[in-house]
């Protein structure tokens, strides 16, 4: 798809964050989600790796000649420089940076940078401007506050698992890190509200604490005040929803899926001509939102036998001419080939040396018209800028790297 993230027309422009430093002192999914998307919009990102090893992710999953793939992804536009917090070196590392950065990202245990020595009234001593991004399973306070948390916790304790699958069955956990996309993408915003307060109430920075169930906790919609108001528990239900119907995934003839949905009674009359079922909006038990809900099973069998009488092209240029809400259930090659992902440009191409080629992957989410966001690199080689940012930045000597094992 796209190789140059589509901005060819904005050559030499200032990126959005361009001269907002970060340093990311994080391992895993959540908080260096959120530094990327920082990264994403031009924010100068150092992420600071345990020396020999490096970050847990590059371990994670599917690899290449020994390289991570998922790395690659997650940490695009950073540094890679090496040091072992829980060392005097490496503590001296974090405090020389601190000086000169806007924002700290970090996702320990509660307690471990203070016993480290590193904690926000350290470091802010150094810095009073410096916004402290802290993301933990159950946040900074609370009496789980202890325990070791991971985005598949949060998404059994937010409420997430407990209404996906099917009835009869047991919870189901998302088929990828929901819990921790979404807490770097909550993470990514927060630092920015922190950063604007900053620069509106006098220049003093501060501390966001996040937990990783708390952002799932919100996007599950209504339960919370349905529950409060009226006493209701929202069940697993498969692929439907509780407030529209509706609302599934149905196989074609030629065994392909798609996803329908009747959000609003003109969409459902459109998908009802459009499968030439029309007598199925007139029908009494279908004939507005309530009333379908509470015939969703039915409703379900006379739409699969409908549009089992279809293969999928026909069905999706079909239902399309006549203005009908479908889409295929797509798998991810399927999303190389589509025009609408071609067209948007949602797939990069990147150089990458250690690979030896170009490593495609999701680009930038959203195209400001003036200042959008780029993938000026993958994730680095462990310790690739060591000499830039420890000896030529922060004045260390190759010997005092040398003898804590971090090679320049």
């Amino acid at each position: 798809m796209s190789d140059s993230n589509g901005d060819t027309a904005f050559a030499g422009k200032r990126m959005p964050l361009e001269g907002v430093r970060v340093l990311d002192i994080s391992n895993y999914l959540a908080a260096p989600t959120a530094s990327m998307f920082l990264g994403d919009y031009g924010a100068d990102v150092v992420k600071i790796e345990r020396p020999g090893h490096g970050d847990e992710m590059r371990y994670w999953g599917n690899s290449k000649n020994g390289v991570g793939l998922y790395y690659k992804v997650v940490n695009r536009n950073k540094k890679s420089v090496c040091a072992d917090l829980r060392t005097p070196l490496g503590v001296e590392i974090v405090k020389r940076l601190v000086k000169d950065v806007d924002i700290v990202v970090e996702n320990y245990r509660t307690g471990t940078l203070e016993k480290w020595g590193l904690d926000y009234d350290v470091l802010s001593a150094i810095n009073p401007g410096l916004v402290m991004l802290r993301i933990t399973g159950y946040g900074q306070t609370g009496p789980n506050r202890n325990r070791p948390g991971f985005g598949t916790l949060a998404e059994a304790f937010s409420g997430l698992a407990y209404i996906t699958g099917h009835p009869d069955r047991p919870p189901l956990l998302p088929g990828f890190g929901l819990g921790d996309a979404s807490t770097g993408l909550m993470g990514a915003f927060l630092t920015m509200v922190a950063l604007h307060e900053k620069k509106v109430n006098g220049g003093k920075g501060q501390v966001i604490d996040l937990a990783l169930y708390e952002t799932l906790y919100t996007l599950l919609g209504p339960q919370v005040v349905n529950y409060d108001q009226l006493g209701i528990i929202q069940q697993r239900e498969g692929s439907r929803l509780p407030f529209t119907a509706p609302r599934n995934t149905y196989e074609t003839r030629d065994g392909k899926f798609v996803a329908i949905a009747g959000s609003t009674q003109s969409i459902f009359e459109r998908l009802c001509a459009a499968l030439d079922v029309p007598d199925l909006a007139n029908d009494p038990r279908f004939s507005d939102n309530r009333v379908r809900l509470e015939n969703a099973t039915e409703l379900d069998v006379h739409l699969q036998k409908a549009i089992s009488n279809f293969d999928l092209d026909d069905l999706l240029s079909r239902l399309v001419s006549f203005e009908a809400a479908v889409a295929p259930a797509y798998s991810v090659a399927e999303t190389f080939d589509d025009p609408q992902f071609i067209a948007r440009e949602n797939v990069a191409s990147i150089p990458d040396e250690e690979l030896g080629g170009p490593l495609r992957m999701q680009n930038v989410v959203g195209k400001l018209s003036a200042t959008p966001g780029k993938i000026r690199s993958t994730g680095p080689r462990l310790g690739e800028h060591n000499r830039e940012v420890l000896i030529d930045q922060l004045g260390f000597s190759e010997d005092e790297l040398r003898a804590a094992q971090i090679v320049v």
